[in-house]
């Protein structure tokens, strides 16, 4: 009966928090997402043999060694984990983590009949390129996928069982670990370290890539400013640059003196302005500079809109 409900709470669980547009943009970037990650696997990974970790690293190697398809054999993988997940860890993947692992499936399969199985560039100098785009298609794909709060399926099912009972290692930390049993696989299978050495690369850049997807390429920088004409400073931030910022109180290390911290965050283009009024006001001033990977709010990207994709 435990089990019944589980399976009746992951069939419900996107139509409760999502409305219908939501839910369409969010199928709509899944599908995107797959179709990208299947011309990566079928066109860049599989040809020279690469297991980037996942379900679909297992079923490159099948393919290699018995010519079984690479989509056929990822989702009879994939299927028998989804239900094993969601009978041990509850309803948590959702519905779309479903559409994803099915049209993924269907899109390499498609992939398959259409391209076939043949590199790109033939000869071993290509390798480092087409493995490097193969990469950068995946994160894409997978960035996409994990805008919509759904997962790839596979071994973070498998990873996120483990952490069950090792809840005292990171999540991350057993996915790599799962991930790099499957690159270990693919060196027994066919004898060759290029292999898992281009496969751990592919893991990494893909790793990289959905970072980017997620958070965004953003140009913003967040500032620190400590100095004791804050005021002017200020001034210069808001009616200059046209930014706001907020102020910190902070005690100084050395004198334990009360000291006004200006926090804002100004594009890349406005930063040299920045420092040129800083300096104009107070050349002793203390000036940190940091990347900010996302920034939301007035002035910049919109929150909701964040929020919502």
């Amino acid at each position: 009966m435990a089990h019944f409900q589980a399976f009746k709470d992951f069939l419900m669980i996107d139509k409760m928090k999502l409305s219908p547009k939501q839910l369409a943009k969010d199928y709509g970037l899944i599908l995107v997402g797959t179709f990208i990650m299947a011309v990566g696997f079928v066109v860049f990974i599989s040809p020279l043999k690469l297991a980037p970790g996942g379900v679909y690293g297992v079923a490159i190697i099948l393919h290699h060694l018995f010519n079984f398809p690479i989509g056929l054999s990822g989702i009879c993988l994939d299927i028998p984990l989804l239900i094993i997940g969601t009978l041990w860890l509850g309803p948590k993947f959702g519905m779309k983590t479903v559409v994803g692992i099915v049209s993924l499936s269907g899109f390499i399969t498609l992939c398959e009949f259409i391209y076939g199985y043949d590199p790109l560039i033939p000869g071993d100098s290509a390798h480092f390129l087409l493995a490097l785009f193969g990469a950068v298609l995946l994160g894409l794909g997978l960035g996409l996928i994990f805008k919509t709060r759904a997962t790839s399926g596979g071994t973070d099912i498998i990873a996120t069982i483990i952490s069950k009972y090792f809840k005292h290692i990171p999540l991350g930390t057993i996915l790599i670990v799962v991930d790099s049993a499957v690159v270990l696989l693919a060196l027994a299978a066919f004898k060759d370290w290029t292999i898992p050495l281009y496969s751990w690369m592919v893991i990494y850049v893909t790793g990289v890539v959905i970072d980017k997807v997620i958070s965004g390429f953003s140009s913003s920088k967040t500032v620190l400013i400590i100095s004791d004409k804050y005021e002017e400073i200020r001034l210069k931030i808001m009616d200059d640059l046209s930014r706001g910022g907020t102020y910190l109180n902070g005690e100084g290390m050395y004198n334990h003196s009360e000291k006004k911290i200006i926090y804002t965050t100004v594009s890349r283009k406005q930063l040299p302005q920045l420092i040129f009024f800083v300096n104009e006001i107070d050349p002793k001033a203390f000036l940190s500079v940091l990347d900010a990977s996302s920034t939301l709010g007035e002035g910049f990207e919109s929150l909701k809109e964040k929020a919502a994709m």
